[in-house]
């Protein structure tokens, strides 16, 4: 098999986009969007993250898919072909590093979701009501070491699977059939969540902006959100862009995946929110509204089973379009700077990437060391989730952006944009943002995420 046959290609626009929105539709969607516009003011975070999407995440989009279709590489080898010799390579080595470990502990909170599908459909929370026994059940499962262990494995399996399938078999092919069963479970969620009883006050809440909620961490809450949901600075929209044609328009294809993502993490506020409220919980959950506190309603609301079925089997099908993506990252690298078959490149990625990942699977109580470490005080899983998710992911968007910018240029970025002649309407506004705005605003939200997390 010759190496453009181990890199693939994708098949259509189509594909491509529908794969790369799958990639930015994930986890930080369906479970962190929620309840991080819970915590931080409804409508008001929404607005600002819209904001942030458009003037940080779309230009930083259209920097990645730029750089990879222009080299035809993945992270590494596009830096080292636009800069050799320099030591700019070791922010495309940071990105795969970042894809690899960000694959690892993915798919503890992904085997997480598959158990409780699973859960759901058994009836567990059937006739419970009270979020403290959802708690409690939360802690057992979580502290299993067996059961949170064989859940990682198998989705790191049904994950490189679908890699080693290739790019327009298997990534492409599952993309066109699992985004649009997400967006119809989506909507009909969305639909039965808005027409509880009492679901009223959380639109308003969801919809209605009080803008004397804004301050500083508000702000700076959005813009995180906007880089972790987008899937930037760990080299995904890079390795797909290597994939593209140079007939496919840049500006509109990254325009649609931001839509496309943007839209998805809105339809499942509205399919969690006004559930939330209706059901008398508070909306700052945290990260265990979906685990703790919605699974205590499911009792209680009418055809509460099906809701709860529906919403996990939602959030494992957004989980595996992006462990997909992340995965590819590592895989391409392997492919092509280290020539190895794409069946190796998969088989030794996900071999190691499980036996990382069983650390951050036993930090959730099933060890005691893992889960209260000596320093920092915190578990594992918050340390590493912490640092190779956002920070890590704003430290490889925020040297992309100046690379572009600054290294390799906006104008041969603009060369490589512009090619087929693509009309690129809102060039001078990019050359702007990517040289000026996108680092200065997410060295910000780096250095507010460091801080909060370990001495806030």
């Amino acid at each position: 098999m010759t190496a453009s046959q181990e890199r693939g290609a994708w098949g259509s626009r189509v594909g491509f986009i529908l794969a790369s929105a799958g990639s930015a539709i994930g986890l930080g969607n369906i479970w962190r969007f929620p309840y991080i516009a819970g915590e931080n003011g409804g409508a008001v975070f929404v607005l600002i993250y819209l904001l942030c999407v458009f003037f940080i995440g779309f230009p930083v989009m259209i920097a990645e898919l730029t750089l990879g279709r222009n080299t035809e590489k993945n992270p590494v080898g596009a830096i080292k072909t636009l800069a050799p010799g320099s030591s700019w390579k070791y922010v495309g080595s940071l990105c795969v590093l970042t894809g690899f470990v960000i694959f690892s502990w993915y798919c503890v909170v992904a085997g997480w979701v598959v158990g409780y599908l699973y859960k759901t459909a058994a009836g567990h929370f059937s006739n419970l009501e009270d979020p403290s026994v959802t708690e409690t059940i939360f802690i057992n499962f979580a502290s299993d070491p067996w059961t949170v262990i064989f859940l990682t494995l198998f989705f790191i399996s049904l994950t490189g699977y679908v890699v080693f399938r290739g790019v327009k078999g298997g990534i492409e092919k599952c993309s066109r059939i699992l985004m649009p069963l997400l967006l119809v479970l989506l909507v009909l969620l969305a639909v039965r969540a808005i027409t509880l009883p009492g679901a009223s006050e959380g639109l308003v809440f969801y919809l209605k902006p009080d803008f004397s909620k804004i301050d500083i961490n508000v702000i700076l809450a959005a813009m995180g959100q906007a880089l972790f949901s987008l899937s930037l600075g760990m080299g995904t929209m890079i390795t797909y862009g290597s994939y593209l044609s140079k007939k496919d328009n840049i500006p509109t294809s990254a325009a649609w995946v931001c839509t496309f993502d943007t839209g998805i993490a809105i339809l499942a506020g509205f399919a969690i929110l006004p559930a939330v409220a209706a059901m008398g919980l508070e909306y700052g959950e945290g990260p265990g509204l979906i685990f703790q506190a919605l699974p205590s309603i499911f009792g209680a609301m009418p055809g509460g089973q099906w809701f709860g079925i529906g919403l996990f089997l939602l959030i494992g099908i957004a989980a595996l379009t992006s462990t997909v993506s992340i995965l590819e990252v590592p895989v391409a690298y392997m492919v092509d700077e280290k020539k190895w078959l794409r069946k190796k490149a998969v088989l030794v990625t996900c071999s190691v990437a499980f036996i990382l990942s069983v650390p951050a699977a036993l930090a959730s109580g099933a060890s005691e060391f893992l889960s209260n470490l000596p320093i920092l005080g915190k578990d594992f899983f918050t340390v590493i989730s912490t640092l190779f998710g956002p920070i890590s992911l704003a430290i490889g968007s925020l040297f992309i952006a100046i690379f572009v910018g600054w290294r390799w240029t906006v104008s041969k970025a603009k060369e490589e944009i512009e090619s087929e002649n693509v009309r690129f309407v809102i060039g001078n506004l990019w050359n702007f943002t990517i040289k000026f705005i996108a680092p200065v605003t997410i060295t910000i939200v780096f250095i507010y995420t460091f801080w909060n997390t370990f001495f806030g």
